[in-house]
Formats: structure tokens, sequence, C-alpha cells
């Protein structure tokens, strides 16, 4: 009983020592956690959500990861709390006690290590939370161990180096990250759709992220830009990538020019203006073929609108999932057969 009183004093102490650590990120050299919400959703942090989120000393002691603290894991305490001091001299740090330290690698081989069967029998992640990211002990983090694409043939490999030239080239573009332009040709080429439409073109790199799908099928893609300036941009970009026999580049309000649109659509993709996301949903919905996709980007807390969020998760013919390939978000709707 002693033990365990002084056990839970520990945890206790660690505990109120990460919370402070954490609002001190910027000091310990991490990036800072974003300000907690007074008012949230249900979901997040706040009022309006549910549980806060647990201490991170909590997480490495909740071996089952059903977010409760057991006899048999109290019992064990200690000794987990011994394992996590890696250096050995007695005393935990912030790096040592953290789940996960942002940016901090690891070794791929020490994850599969770690991982193994929870003692109620399923699968638990590398960190002992179903679920959790891989933490510094364990393993890296997927981007730490993701590799860049691989050309299969001398086309392909042309156009990823347009699109690397782009990336780097242009920053200030208003253009889907790298890892999302990637989902979207992962996607695109795994539902094989014929007709692709894009609403917001910008420089077109994530319409040259989708014609490296469709042009191994056959597929086409329309795309929409307002902007006279970034569609001209685009217009070189798809002649440099090879794929403008792939794309028609349709120059104008999309609000106005989608109107024209007769033919059935496979997959919608949305990356414009958020305000007119349900606009759009209204007016192309009809021609979305049933199991086509609509594809919405910069679906987070700071962007998405309102309004699109309810229209694409009240009606009872559609079935949303919401994806977090980068940090824009990703929302992801299915028109129900």
């Amino acid at each position: 009983m002693r033990n365990m009183v002084c056990v839970m004093v520990l945890i206790f102490g660690l505990s109120c020592g990460t919370a402070d650590a954490q609002d001190r990120g910027g000091r310990s050299g991490r990036a800072s956690r974003a300000p907690q919400r007074e008012d949230g959703p249900p979901g997040f942090p706040g009022q309006g959500g549910m549980r806060p989120p647990s201490f991170p000393i909590v997480s490495n002691l909740d071996t089952n990861g059903d977010g409760i603290l057991d006899s048999d894991e109290i019992a064990k305490a200690a000794e987990v709390l011994r394992k996590l001091d890696r250096n050995g001299d007695g005393k935990l740090t912030e790096d040592e006690y953290l789940p996960f330290p942002p940016g901090r690698p690891g070794a791929f081989e020490e994850q599969e290590n770690q991982r193994g069967d929870a003692p109620d029998g399923r699968r638990r992640s590398a960190r002992g939370v179903r679920g959790g990211p891989p933490n510094a002990e364990a393993g890296a983090r997927p981007s730490d161990f993701e590799s860049s694409p691989l050309a299969k043939d001398d086309a392909e490999q042309k156009i990823l180096d347009v699109l690397e030239d782009m990336n780097k080239a242009g920053r200030n573009m208003m253009s889907v990250p790298h890892d999302d332009g990637r989902f979207l040709r992962m996607l695109a080429e795994s539902v094989a759709p014929e007709n692709v439409v894009e609403i917001g073109t910008s420089q077109g790199y994530s319409a040259i992220w989708l014609c490296l799908a469709l042009r191994t099928f056959g597929g086409k893609l329309t795309t929409f830009e307002v902007d006279a300036e970034r569609a001209a941009l685009a217009r070189k970009n798809f002649k440099r990538a090879g794929v403008e026999s792939l794309v028609t580049l349709i120059e104008g309000d999309a609000h106005e020019e989608i109107g024209k649109l007769k033919d059935p659509i496979d997959l919608l993709f949305i990356d414009a203006d958020k305000e007119g996301y349900r606009d759009y949903l209204e007016k192309l919905l009809p021609l979305l073929r049933p199991g086509g996709l609509i594809v919405a980007h910069n679906m987070n807390l700071q962007q998405a609108d309102p309004r699109y969020v309810k229209a694409i998760t009240t009606n009872p013919k559609l079935e949303t999932l919401f994806i977090h390939v980068g940090q824009s978000g990703i929302g992801m709707t299915l028109k129900k057969r």
C-alpha cells in the first residue's frame, strides 16, 4: 500500500510537470501547442467538448489503452517508470515521459519490438495506446520513414520533376500540400474515375497530381479557376508536365460555370472559396454518380464552413469521413448507391 501511494504521488507530480512543460513549449524547443478552446464543439476540449486529454505520463502507464489505470497497471507503475528512464540517471525528463516529442527521430525496428498484445488480447500500438502515434522510444513517426514517390517510367518521372519544381517555387500559391497531392493521386488511381471535376485550379498543382492517375486509364479532368493570372500559369504547368491533353481548364466564376456541366461526375475535388462549398455541393451533387466521391480540402476547425459540414453529415444519402493527411484536413464524402 505504501508503494502504491508513493507511485501515485509521483504520477501526480510528473503530470503537473508535464502540463507546465507543455505551456513552456517554446522554451524547451518544442512547437507551442494551440490554446484550448473555451467553447469547442463536441469532441474537442472546452466547455462544449468531451473529456479533456489525459496527462502524457498516465498514457504511458495505461498499457492496455482503455483510459483507466486498473490494479495491475498501478502495481506495475514503478517498473514502467523505471523503463521510461532511458539514461538510467534515476530521473524522468520531459523527453522521457512525454508520449511523442514532436520531430524526435527513432528506430523503426524498436517500434516493432515494442508492439504486442495487450492483456485483454487486443493488438496495441507502439506506445501501448490503441491508435496512438509512436513515441521516441518506440519508433519513428510515419513522416520519418515515408519515401518519396518513385517513377515507374520516364513520363511519370517528368511529371514528378515538374511537381517538385512547382512545390519549391510556389510556396505562396494557393495549392494543396505535397502529401495531400499524393493522397489525391492514390485515391484517383484506386477508384479509376472517368470524369473528374476540380473547383479551384490555382497553379495546377493538385490537377497534375490527379493527372498522374488519370493518364493510366484514360480519365479526364475539368478544372475551374477564377483568377486569370493563375489560370495562365496552370496552363503552362500542364504543358510542362505533358498532361495538357487530359485537362480542360475553364476560366471564370465556378459558381456560374459549373451550371454548364452535363456529364456524370465520378470524383469531385473542391479547394476554392470555403463559404462557397455548400453551393458547389448543391449544384453538382445531382451530377455525381452513385458511388462517386466528393473530396473537400481545408476541412479543419479554422477554415471549414459549418453549413457545408452540416450538409454532408446530415444527408442520409451521403457518408462522410474526415481525414488528416497533413495540417489542412480533408473531408471525403461518398454518394451512396
